[in-house]
């Protein structure tokens, strides 16, 4: 299970010269004039994980097989988009298909790069593309509900149910709430998942810098930091130029440029790791002579269902799971140094399996 995040934002604020260097390619055209990203780009990249390269080289394993990001480039948005202005319509549509969204801010002053609305606001391009997406879903919901009404009188529980929390998203968004401020019960949650509104998507801003800018940020960034912390998101900096820089660099040359930049580590790796934490996932590892392999999970995941994402078979006849966290299996130079250490473990249906886990499971076909 990777997941797919959405990157939107205004037109020339960095959305696809930043797509161009997660994906490492130029698929996506970088111009200055908007809606240069005429259909949405999708590009899956490996997920950087240091512990999956050690687990390797200690069980020499033949292949290495990293878990998968998807991004999409979506289109830039601009005011109306909710009523079709711009390629509104058909993006809204991208949006909707998305786990979460990075929405991109421009923070950095470039006289050569027009704005669509002729200003540098981070804070009011993130108002503005906030507004379209609760425009959106107001038109959505208010269809849907009024769809509904013919179908919940023989009492069905689901559309009831769905009812319900489209009603309690309307509300939150005639307050100029997002729907994701609604309080979701946990027995709601797959309901209102399916519901896929625009606004209920975790979002994380992308404060996009000048190169100087890409370590510490600017008064910019720190202005979109502040919302993000009032609004409960996160929010990351990142200057796009130099992640396509770096892109198209060796490794080595890489992690020098990244020190020249007094950067610890590229912007890939800062946006992965916030969108995880954005979303609650983790990762566990299969590790053989074979292969060694990362599997993405949400947190609170039980040993079935995680074994379930590597097949449902695996779920369905789960018997137990062989279980040695991380640090053991480093410890131990492998299972067997783990095992003589006493930190190889036998988990049952309901262990939760936790961050870093090596497992094999056992099934009955």
């Amino acid at each position: 299970m990777g997941f797919k995040m959405g990157i939107v934002g205004m037109p020339n604020v960095g959305k696809s010269t930043l797509f161009n260097a997660l994906t490492r390619t130029a698929a996506a055209q970088a111009a200055n004039f908007p809606f240069c990203t005429i259909e949405p780009n999708v590009g899956e990249v490996a997920v950087p994980d240091a512990r999956l390269d050690r687990l390797a080289a200690i069980a020499g394993s033949k292949q290495i097989i990293p878990t998968r990001m998807t991004f999409v480039d979506i289109a830039g948005l601009v005011r109306g988009a909710s009523k079709g202005e711009g390629l509104g319509n058909q993006f809204l549509a991208n949006i909707r298909e998305c786990d979460a969204i990075a929405h991109v801010l421009r923070c950095f002053e470039d006289g050569d790069i027009t704005h669509v609305e002729g200003r540098i606001d981070p804070i009011a391009d993130a108002e503005t593309i906030e507004t379209e997406l609760m425009l959106a879903d107001m038109e959505s919901i208010e269809r849907r509900i009024a769809g509904l009404a013919r179908k919940i009188k023989g009492g069905d529980k689901e559309l009831l149910d769905q009812d319900r929390l489209l009603k309690a998203a309307l509300a939150m968004l005639n307050e100029g709430k997002p729907a994701r401020t609604v309080q979701v019960a946990e027995d709601d949650l797959r309901t209102w998942r399916l519901l896929q509104l625009l606004t209920s998507k975790p979002v994380l801003y992308v404060c996009n810098v000048e190169e100087a800018k890409a370590a510490a940020g600017n008064s910019q960034s720190d202005r979109v930091a502040k919302m993000a912390a009032e609004q409960g998101a996160a929010s990351v900096i990142i200057s796009a130029r130099i992640e396509e820089e770096i892109s198209q660099l060796a490794a080595d040359e890489a992690a020098m440029f990244l020190e020249e930049m007094g950067l610890h580590e590229a912007g890939l790796d800062r946006l992965i790791k916030a969108g995880y934490a954005l979303l609650g996932l983790q990762t566990y590892f299969t590790v053989g002579p074979k292969e060694a392999r990362a599997w993405t999970i949400t947190k609170g995941t039980l040993a079935p269902q995680a074994a379930g994402v590597i097949h449902g078979d695996f779920e369905k006849g789960f018997i137990r799971s062989e279980t040695i966290a991380y640090d053991d299996y480093v410890a131990g130079n492998g299972e067997s140094g783990a095992k003589e250490a006493g930190k190889f473990r036998v988990e049952g249906k309901t262990y939760e399996v936790k961050d870093g886990d090596v497992l094999h499971f056992l099934f009955n076909a």
